[in-house]
């Protein structure tokens, strides 16, 4: 990855959400731009701006599916990864059906983050089971996918799977599961309604923080459609990584609704132009009974205690948040 910094003397100050609508934020640096890619129209568009606060959704569309396909239909969640010298954009899409909901990977044509990407296909686990919310773990000079996915195609909870990689496109091994919803605040939104649906516990949206040698997988947990949608911490110090006796998971959530932040989930990270400050991109709502129409795409820095990460409160949308410019 080719990153660029500069010497940072001055800061602004700005305030969420920097959009209104804008569910699921992966935002990436590279060079000394800062990238944004997102699911619209049917596709999926790269955004780019010379700082966090300043991006928008007014990107370009990457790639759009022909209509008839596995992957036409509700493309979730993309995110864009430079990998074994390429750009890679990792998706969940299906035909219509959630059901038939898998991970797809595409890669640019002409190895920029915001050039046209073609599909690959799909990242098959050998399962056959719903999956979304995929993402990549460098770990020892190898690749590992992680996702979301059901333990079947009649058990709907939302486990953490983990599976080793051949190359940015294909896995080669079985998936191995290092997180289902076991504590309370992590299985709110669930069960039963009035219309006689089953809502899902869920633990999904995983994503990767290291810190001097540490692994992360910060992960969303509790329903995406309620107030209670939250962030949780699974963290590797070493040993088969693939083993999920090396995880410990938090038995409390890391970061979670406050006064006009509510259901803050669905994370990734990234510096800021300092080379120095970390930022935790999230997802929230205004209200809490908000919905997912009304997720919009949020950042504020954070700090750390050791190699623990610590995210603080989530600011409201009167707080001013002071950003390196």
């Amino acid at each position: 990855m080719n990153y660029i910094y500069r010497e940072v003397n001055m800061t602004e100050t700005f305030r969420n959400p920097i959009t209104e609508n804008g569910a699921d934020p992966f935002v990436v640096r590279f060079e000394d731009r800062y990238y944004y890619v997102y699911s619209a129209d049917g596709g999926v568009a790269v955004s780019s701006a010379d700082n966090i606060h300043h991006l928008k959704q007014n990107g370009k569309c990457i790639f759009r599916p022909a209509a008839g396909k596995p992957y036409s239909k509700e493309l979730w969640a993309p995110e864009i990864h430079y990998l074994d010298g390429g750009w890679y954009c990792y998706v969940a899409a299906d035909d219509g059906a959630n059901v038939n909901h898998h991970m797809y990977v595409l890669k640019s044509t002409n190895g920029r983050p915001d050039g046209d990407y073609e599909l690959v296909g799909m990242l098959d686990d050998g399962s056959g089971c719903w999956a979304i919310d995929g993402t990549v773990l460098p770990y020892g000079g190898r690749l590992y996918f992680v996702w979301s996915g059901w333990e079947s195609r009649e058990n709907t909870h939302q486990n953490i799977y983990i599976a080793p990689m051949k190359s940015p496109t294909e896995l080669c091994g079985a998936r191995v599961l290092l997180s289902t919803p076991e504590y309370d605040w992590e299985k709110r939104g669930s069960g039963p309604t009035k219309s006689g649906k089953c809502l899902p516990a869920v633990n999904e949206g995983p994503q990767v923080l290291e810190k001097d040698g540490t692994v992360h997988i910060i992960y969303s947990a509790a329903g995406s459609w309620c107030r209670h949608y939250c962030l949780g911490l699974l963290t590797f110090r070493g040993g088969d990584i693939l083993d999920p006796a090396a995880w410990v998971k938090s038995d409390h959530p890391v970061f979670s609704e406050s006064e006009g932040t509510h259901g803050t989930g669905h994370c990734s990270f990234v510096k800021a132009v300092d080379g120095k400050t970390d930022f935790i991109i999230y997802h929230a709502m205004r209200t809490p009974d908000g919905g997912w129409r009304s997720r919009g795409f949020r950042a504020q820095p954070f700090t750390w205690d050791g190699d623990v990460p610590v995210f603080g409160k989530a600011a409201s949308p009167e707080d001013d948040i002071e950003i390196p410019v």
